[in-house]
């Protein structure tokens, strides 16, 4: 997913971020990073970056440097959105929106580096330097967004704006200024805004808080095994990898099994005794609600009531109905309604699925001349494994070797994106980067222009957030002239000493997942940053993204990539094949618990305040509310439970539902495109100028219907996902 996109206004403005805090320096750094410094004397925020693109100058920054340059910042875009707002010449497009547009420029580069390099690497330092600036920003934001004599000066050019001899993207713009104020509240009496801003700061701080919790929280609940018989099923080099985790923790002779983001968790496929996946399974569900400092049932209760709250003085019957307004689904309604038709056919999916699984584990007992057991959500995936051997002859430990990372990201996602858009990497080696592992390139055109720097951060570490995502230290914007500097995170396992990092099928997956992100950033070709890159609405930002999934079982992708990584031998057909059927087992699982999570946002937010448990009862209505919407299949939790559901403490409120969402179009078009002969220049010049490029500067759902030739068709999606009642 992509990290909440920003115009440089909203950057400026609106710092609630996705992920926790802070960052190092690559190790000849002059200054020791994540440390309590003394800002530099030539703060490198105060001026634009000398480094080509604005790439940001990691060898420069410190710690303190931060403090100062949001302070002067937002002092700087206060003054400046003040001068608009009090401009006694009558309001045109000139004095009004683009110097919005251009305003905030010193907190727009604070901003972007600290909102990107706090979910990589943190440390207490910026964690705390992020709560307490968490709810400035948000007072910052609404001293803007809340300003009457602004709105009024853009609200004039609204009503004129047929008027003022815009083009499309100019009138759109106006626009969309509009309806952000407005949604912001702009429009409220001074006692609602009051409390609105009251209300923003406290959201602001709960949301640094929930999101800190959920990182602390999944390294205090990391497992610790005794010995490496418990161990068995692991490969030698998982299982030193536990023991030099457990080691640099200070914890030699043991094994540290850390936990990733969601529910299941990735040992439990292959971890023989059944005491330790469960052991695994049960500090996997009760992270954030098992009392303590980390506790999250209390601020996550608060959070819903705030939301609702203001939900409720915008006029809204809920948060749901609130958020919605300005996706492509457009309210809770549509969301249901999507949900509602998938969840009963899922569910029952998930249902055969754990009956072929119940009638594994009676067979293997009954062979030991042991009792059998009830399959539980700790041996879901575990037996779902020794199915697919059984069944397939395909277990994930013989596609690994053929997944080298490096393989992968050139061979394979750099490939693909040559093969469809003509464009080129070159590594390079002289940019600062803000730890040792990542690696920059630049991106070039078929014609030789240089499109773009990429950053590329591939390997887990226990100070990095989990999962993987893109985002942006520089968008593309032709007002301000500005070119894209765009950041590919993954969390795969580092290599070990005589091999490189192998990945899994999910993992090559994610990989190209990102990758779409990427190019949704890098091919923006707009005039505004209000519009650049992924600045499009929430529900549709996942389908570009989704549609470069297709790429990494295309014949020609695969085999230019899936190669061993001793031999060089490609991947044999007859295992692919053997990946391709068994991964068609588990679609039930793979979408009920998804869709366990999806609903579970939408219950959250579709209630008013008064409706909201206290903390004492979040759980329960956690539990109630599966049950309600027959998602309660006790083998398939949701993939999030709330105490450590990131998505819907920040970024996602409301909207986890748009995976699936965005998954309608990126099934549709990628029908299309095999249709229209797959892996060509003109399928991807085509889906670059029609759509990539345009970033929000049209409707998502015209640019959509104007590439595919029609409106979207719910049906390649549910024979993808087994969905039909065939």
């Amino acid at each position: 997913m992509p990290m909440p996109s920003r115009t440089p206004l909203a950057a400026a403005l609106a710092i609630t971020l996705l992920f926790g805090a802070t960052f190092d320096h690559p190790a000849n750094a002059a200054a020791k990073p994540g440390t309590s410094m003394p800002a530099n004397s030539t703060n490198p925020f105060f001026s634009s970056s000398p480094l080509e693109f604005g790439y940001p100058q990691f060898d420069k920054i410190k710690a303190g440097d931060f403090a100062p340059a949001f302070d002067r910042g937002m002092a700087e875009q206060k003054k400046e959105v003040e001068a608009i707002a009090n401009n006694k010449a009558a309001p045109t497009f000139d004095n009004t929106i683009l110097a919005m547009e251009k305003s905030g420029r010193i907190l727009s580069r604070a901003t972007y580096v600290f909102s990107n390099l706090t979910a990589a690497n943190t440390n207490a330092d910026l964690d705390k330097l992020d709560a307490e600036y968490s709810p400035k920003f948000a007072a910052h934001r609404d001293s803007t967004y809340l300003n009457g004599k602004l709105f009024q000066r853009i609200k004039t050019l609204y009503d004129h704006r047929a008027t003022l001899g815009l083009d499309a993207q100019g009138t759109r713009l106006v626009e969309r200024y509009y309806e952000d104020f407005k949604h912001a509240g702009a429009d409220l009496t001074a006692q609602q805004k009051e409390r609105v801003k009251a209300i923003n700061a406290e959201i602001a701080g709960l949301q640094t808080k929930l999101t800190q919790n959920v990182l602390a929280e999944a390294n205090a609940s990391a497992v610790l095994v005794d010995s490496r018989a418990e161990l068995a099923g692991l490969s030698d080099e998982q299982i030193q990898g536990l023991a030099d985790d457990a080691k640099a923790k200070g914890m030699p002779g043991k094994y540290r099994i850390a936990l990733v983001n969601t529910t299941g968790q990735p040992l439990e496929a292959q971890l023989e005794n059944r005491a330790l996946r469960e052991k695994i399974h049960n500090a996997s569900i009760i992270r954030g609600s098992r009392g303590g400092e980390w506790d999250n049932t209390a601020p996550i209760s608060r959070l819903m009531k705030l939301r609702a709250e203001r939900a409720a003085i915008m006029g809204y019957p809920d948060y749901a109905s609130f958020a919605l307004a300005d996706e492509t689904a457009k309210n809770p309604q549509a969301v249901n309604a999507m949900l509602d038709k998938i969840a009963p056919i899922a569910v029952a999916n998930a249902r055969k699925e754990g009956a072929v699984l119940q009638a594994m584990i009676d067979k293997e007992q009954k062979a030991k001349g042991q009792p059998t057991f009830k399959l539980e959500p700790w041996d879901w995936a575990f037996y779902t494994e020794k199915v697919r051997k059984a069944q397939y002859d395909y277990d994930e430990n013989q596609i690994k070797p053929y997944l080298d990372f490096n393989n992968v990201l050139n061979n394979g996602v750099f490939f693909a994106a040559n093969k469809l858009y003509g464009l080129t990497f070159k590594r390079r080696t002289d940019l600062p980067v803000y730890q040792e592992d990542v690696q920059t390139y630049d991106v070039f055109n078929e014609d030789g222009s240089k499109l773009a720097i990429i950053i590329v951060d591939p390997y887990a570490r226990g100070s990095k957030q989990g999962g993987a995502w893109m985002s942006s230290y520089a968008d593309q914007a032709d007002l301000l002239g500005t070119k894209p500097v765009i950041a590919f995170h993954l969390n795969v396992t580092k290599p070990t000493a005589g091999k490189p990092s192998l990945m899994t099928w999910d993992d090559v997956n994610g990989a190209f997942h990102e990758f779409g992100h990427v190019l949704h950033g890098m091919f923006s070709n707009v005039k505004y940053p209000y519009f650049s890159g992924t600045n499009v609405p929430r529900d549709f930002v996942e389908y570009p993204s989704q549609v470069n999934e297709m790429w990494m079982d295309d014949p020609t992708v695969l085999a230019n990539y899936a190669k061993h990584w001793q031999t060089g031998e490609p991947l044999p057909k007859a295992l692919l094949d053997k990946v391709m059927a068994a991964s068609k087992f588990n679609e039930g699982f793979k979408t009920t618990e998804y869709l366990g999570a999806a609903m579970l946002d939408q219950k959250w937010h579709q209630i008013p305040a008064s409706a909201v448990p206290d903390a004492s009862g979040v759980m329960a209505y956690e539990a109630k509310s599966l049950k309600d919407i027959g998602l309660d299949y006790a083998p398939v939790p949701p993939r999030y439970r709330t105490p450590y559901f990131k998505h819907i403490m920040e970024g996602y409120a409301a909207g986890y539902y748009a995976y699936i969402w965005s998954e309608v179009l990126d099934a549709d078009t990628a029908k299309w495109i095999r249709d229209h002969g797959g892996l060509t220049r003109a399928n991807g010049d085509r889906f670059r100028s029609m759509l990539l490029s345009r970033g929000g500067s049209v409707d998502a759902m015209e640019l959509f219907e104007k590439f595919y030739g029609g409106k979207p068709d719910i049906q390649p999606l549910l024979e993808r996902r087994g969905l039909t009642s065939k």
